[in-house]
């Protein structure tokens, strides 16, 4: 399983890669670099962190959600 994160860079919200070195897709603000990260990772298997501006994890997601190891409806 891959994994991803939103987070906050400078002037631009950004997804990365765990591991790699430039950002996957950017975007000016939270609510639409998430929409694009969802897109973006529905056909595949990856967990999704989204940060708080501060850098702390606000959310997890897993694509697809049947990939969810915890059966929790959270």
């Amino acid at each position: 399983m891959d994994n991803y994160h939103i987070t906050k860079s400078e002037e631009l919200w950004t997804l990365v890669k765990k591991g790699a070195q430039r950002a996957s897709k950017t975007a000016p603000t939270k609510t639409e670099i998430t929409a694009i990260a969802s897109e973006f990772l529905k056909d595949k298997t990856a967990s999704l962190k989204i940060h708080k501006e501060d850098g702390t994890i606000q959310e997890e997601r897993t694509f697809p959600r049947a990939a969810d190891p915890r059966k929790s409806k959270g």
